[in-house]
């Protein structure tokens, strides 16, 4: 299965750069989920690439910080600020990433095309 999730650009720079090898996320998916397609929000509100999901780590968000830190792309403070409230994170750990030359238009692909909120599955 394949997922389109909306990120940050900051983030898909980091991303495609191969600093950033993990996504956060409070809430996981409920199919199981190989690749991810990567909207880019505002201002750029495209499609500009694309990754596989080597694994998903969940834990306690502290636990998961220490694990995961050095390349997740953010500072501890946003990451507290994110999970606060949460007893469980996940992480996606993001493998052969592929930057597009041409980023896609949703809109383009599909006329009624929404940015999801976090994700939304494909067909």
């Amino acid at each position: 299965m394949k997922i389109i999730l909306s990120i940050k650009p900051q983030y898909c720079e980091e991303i495609f750069a191969g600093e950033k090898r993990f996504e956060y996320r409070r809430k996981i998916f409920k199919q199981s989920v190989e690749s991810v397609l990567v909207y880019a929000t505002s201002p750029i509100c495209k499609i500009v690439g694309e990754f596989e999901i080597d694994r998903v780590l969940e834990d306690t968000p502290k636990s998961l910080w220490d694990q995961t830190n050095r390349f997740g792309g953010i500072s501890q403070e946003l990451y507290d600020q994110y999970f606060q409230g949460t007893d469980t994170a996940y992480a996606l750990a993001i493998a052969n990433y592929k930057r597009y030359q041409a980023p896609l238009d949703p809109k383009v692909l599909d006329s009624n095309f929404v940015a999801p909120q976090s994700y939304r599955y494909l067909q």
